[in-house]
């Protein structure tokens, strides 16, 4: 067998921070989502995406990659979505076998009551305790782990 390479000391103590963390913080971020506005944070993220279009709407494929999920799982939210009036759908024109989210005046207002209460609760946890250099350090990491998991992924994600 070989060697796998193992973890330092420091490594593992970091890795395993970043593993409590990616589990803590989106658990923290969908309770305040839940209690103030009634929405997941799959949701919220849908809604941001959306809300970053400027006309409001995105292919399903699309929405899909950029939120990293498979095609099933964004078809399965997008349609409890759309029961709950925040989302519709619409054919594709182009293509038959595609299709669009829009948001809906609903789903505007959900994010918009939304935004201020997960402005504050991001704050708190993450960026009020760091200061200008900690946050261009994390901006930095992130980024350079960001374009690897990018160039590990390939073109088609």
């Amino acid at each position: 067998m070989t060697d796998p390479g193992w973890l330092s000391e420091q490594h593992q103590h970091v890795w395993r921070r970043w593993m409590a963390a990616q589990a803590m913080l989106p658990a923290a971020l969908h309770r305040e989502l839940q209690a103030d506005a009634g929405l997941s944070l799959p949701d919220f993220a849908v809604l941001v995406h959306l809300t970053d279009q400027p006309d409001g709407r995105a292919r399903v494929s699309d929405l899909a990659r950029a939120l990293a999920w498979e095609k099933s799982r964004a078809s399965h939210h997008l349609t409890r979505m759309q029961r709950r009036g925040l989302i519709c759908r619409e054919l594709c024109r182009d293509d038959a076998r595609g299709s669009y989210v829009l948001l809906t005046p609903e789903g505007r207002v959900a994010i918009e009551g939304a935004a201020p209460g997960h402005v504050r609760t991001v704050r708190r946890l993450v960026f009020d305790h760091l200061d200008a250099h900690e946050i261009e350090v994390l901006d930095t990491v992130l980024g350079k782990v960001l374009a690897r998991l990018g160039q590990e992924a390939g073109p088609d994600t």
